[in-house]
């Protein structure tokens, strides 16, 4: 053989093995700084129930946390329970918790090196997720391109449409009355339609119409509070499905490309288009329709490249037995916690492995789902007008016992202030089946929680779940609307004067007939 070829050869050769070790090197060394990627010091941009949560599963991982607080949340419970407490501006929400610089600044000065959003405020801002991560941060969420690309509903819902995934009939980018009359007529569709804001969520900038006579008003109603929700005046038409049921699919996925569910929720009922009490698994699915609506969310949460944990909001026609996209929620759910019940997993858990590069440990086959579990939000409100009801609460009881767990951010003698959402606690009970799960919350309901020196919806949960037709699973998202003054009329309110009246009476039972033989 010529040895000039031998050479030219041998040079390759050598040079292809170098070219093979710098590309091994490189490939050890991202899989290194990924895996080496830790997470020392969390600071949570949020406050009461959401910054509680967080901070718990930190404190089980010994992640020191720091909080961030408004003038009147200097006191409150998410700010004791963390390591390191920052102020950060006054009540108004623009000038502390929606302060995207002066978060960044708290992290900063505490020496967190990693943000988690919990739910609400910015936790869907792609814009604040990237601040984070350009300040050198750790963003505990998914990316800001997904977050972007999911918070507007319009650009959600053609992706949905281009991965096969059933949407609600509907029309885009309303400006004008005569937009919604010509599709109306076009597509014959009858009435109800929801106009609903294209960005946000939370049940903001949705107005249902009924008849032609309101499309003007709704229209109208309908982009004001777009616009003062989430700054865009956005809107879009969907057909409205009666009798419907709200279903969501909890999914997480990793930076190496995995994505599982770990099945469904049903979040039908509701107040002013916001969840009130929540289950998993849902009554409303059979086990090949339950197969289909998560196997369609993974398929949904791969094509876009999601990671992290997110859910993929589905409205379901229980008479139809179909169901269609509303919407992806890229952030921790308010629900979560039932998720968590009926699996054994702790989702924040996985947040955090999943920000530090971590692989998802464990397969779609792994996860099985063997308890029931139910929660209701409790919110600072009347319970028969759902006004705000804010104030210190002067006595607190919470339920204890088998199967109940509780997501709490307060504690007696804390106040409810006005500038915020009004919900303080999470009730959640599981048991064996739906029956176990209903008699539990019953009973950490109406004999182990008390709150007095605010009002709360207490007695309307309590109601709601003593209902023959929430016990037969037979519910839509109009049960409360229809139901309501049945609803109030089984209201059985306790107070501190109810008490004071029983003891009142015991004595005056031991006066009458005198020393008993136990004294």
């Amino acid at each position: 053989m010529n040895k000039k070829f031998i050479n030219i050869l041998f040079s390759d050769i050598i040079v292809s093995l170098l070219i093979f070790n710098h590309l091994l090197e490189a490939k050890i060394y991202n899989e290194v700084e990924i895996m080496d990627k830790e997470i020392k010091k969390v600071l949570v941009a949020n406050r009461g129930v959401p910054a509680v949560r967080i901070m718990h599963t930190c404190r089980d991982r010994r992640i020191p946390t720091t909080a961030v607080y408004s003038t009147p949340d200097r006191l409150s419970h998410h700010v004791f329970m963390a390591d390191t407490a920052i102020h950060i501006g006054e009540a108004p929400p623009i000038e502390s918790y929606l302060n995207m610089q002066k978060i960044i600044d708290a992290a900063i000065q505490s020496k967190s090196d990693a943000i988690h959003p919990g739910w609400g405020f910015l936790a869907e801002n792609d814009k604040f997720a990237q601040m984070v991560i350009d300040a050198g941060l750790t963003w505990i969420g998914p990316s800001p391109r997904v977050i972007k690309l999911m918070g507007d509903k319009i650009e959600a819902k053609e992706i949905a449409r281009r991965a096969n995934v059933p949407t609600i009939p509907g029309i885009n980018n309303v400006t004008d009355i005569n937009q919604i009359k010509k599709w109306i007529k076009d597509e014959h569709i009858a009435f109800p339609i929801m106009i609903k804001a294209s960005a946000g969520g939370g049940g903001k900038g949705m107005v249902k119409v009924e008849k032609m006579e309101q499309i003007e008003q709704a229209l109208s109603q309908a982009r004001s509070e777009a616009k003062k929700s989430f700054g865009d005046d956005t809107v879009l038409v969907e057909k409205y499905i009666e009798m419907g049921r709200h279903i969501e699919v909890q999914i997480l996925g990793d930076e190496h490309g995995n994505v599982i569910h770990l099945f469904e929720r049903e979040c039908t009922l509701q107040r002013r288009n916001q969840k009130i009490i929540e289950e998993a698994p849902s009554p409303s699915l059979t086990d090949d329709l339950r197969e289909e609506i998560c196997s369609t969310a993974v398929r949904l949460m791969r094509e876009i490249g999601y990671t992290s944990a997110g859910t993929v909001e589905f409205i379901f026609d229980a008479s139809a037995k179909k169901f269609y996209f509303l919407e992806v929620n890229t952030r921790l759910q308010v629900e979560h916690g039932i998720t968590e019940l009926i699996t054994g997993l702790d989702i924040v858990d996985l947040m955090l492995d999943v920000a530090m590069g971590k692989k998802l440990p464990f397969r779609q086959a792994d996860i099985r789902p063997n308890r029931w579990a139910l929660e209701v939000r409790l919110n600072a409100e009347d319970p028969k007008t759902f006004s705000p009801s804010f104030g210190t609460i002067t006595r607190l009881e919470i339920p204890q016992g088998p199967g109940v767990r509780i997501s709490s951010g307060i504690y007696e003698g804390a106040s409810i202030p006005p500038y915020y959402d009004s919900l303080f606690m999470l009730l959640m009970t599981a048991g064996a089946d739906r029956e176990d799960a209903v008699r539990t919350m019953d009973r950490a309901l109406s004999r182990n929680f008390r709150v007095e020196g605010i009002k709360t919806l207490a007695p309307l949960l309590l109601s709601i779940i003593r209902h023959s037709a929430f016990n037969k699973g037979e519910f839509s998202t109009r049960f409360i609307e229809e139901h309501m003054d049945e609803l109030i009329s089984m209201f059985k309110e306790k107070s501190g004067e109810d008490e004071a009246l029983k003891v009142a009476r015991y004595v005056a039972e031991i006066s009458a007939l005198g020393p008993q033989k136990w004294m």
